[in-house]
């Protein structure tokens, strides 16, 4: 996986708040990053394990 995220963005529904996570684009998978936080480092996951995570959010497993 390549250690650069690039292309930073914040979700649609969270571009006018100030708590939530960024996701930036790497080779095979994703970055997500504090947004109040940004020089603290972020982790990374792989395309499977980020369709997952997505798949549970849209279906509540997280509520």
């Amino acid at each position: 996986m390549t250690t650069n995220p690039v292309g930073w963005r914040k979700p649609i529904r969270s571009q006018h708040q100030t708590a939530c996570v960024e996701i930036g684009r790497l080779g095979n998978g994703a970055a997500v990053r504090d947004t109040k936080n940004r020089a603290g480092g972020y982790f990374t996951t792989d395309r499977a394990q980020w369709r997952a995570f997505i798949e549970a959010v849209k279906t509540d497993r997280f509520a």
